[in-house]
């Protein structure tokens, strides 16, 4: 398996879509950095020579964050949204969505499995 930028990406697998295994890469962007690189977008991952591959993590390292540094650049954004108090980090702070989608229904992804809440007596029941 070829090494690219610190990951492990699919030998039998095109170019363009092995590259996608790297965070941050998506199939636009891999195939502009294949294009660049004038390598043949066609040719397998692990018919890559030594050269290419070289050149193709030189041309990722140099334009493009990716993996730990985008990690970390999406944590300080974050983090900073949270530190100013704006509306968006107290989205973010209390795990609900922030771009505007609704909340009485839906949104589980973001708020978790439904938490149980007690329901009321009846009156009957309660002689």
């Amino acid at each position: 398996m070829p090494r690219v930028v610190g990951v492990d990406i699919p030998s039998d697998k095109k170019v363009t879509v092995s590259l996608c295994y790297v965070y941050g890469i998506g199939p636009c962007r891999a195939r502009e950095i294949v294009k660049k690189c004038s390598i043949n977008p066609d040719v397998r991952a692990k018919n890559l020579t030594e050269d290419e591959l070289s050149r193709i993590a030189a041309m990722i390292e140099r334009e493009y964050a990716v993996e730990g540094a985008l990690r970390r650049e999406m944590q300080q954004n974050i983090g900073r949204l949270k530190e100013i108090n704006c509306y968006r980090g107290l989205r973010h702070r209390r795990s609900l969505p922030v771009r505007g989608q609704r909340t009485r229904t839906n949104a589980r992804t973001r708020k978790g499995p439904r938490k149980v809440v007690a329901g009321k007596k009846s009156v009957k029941a309660a002689r």
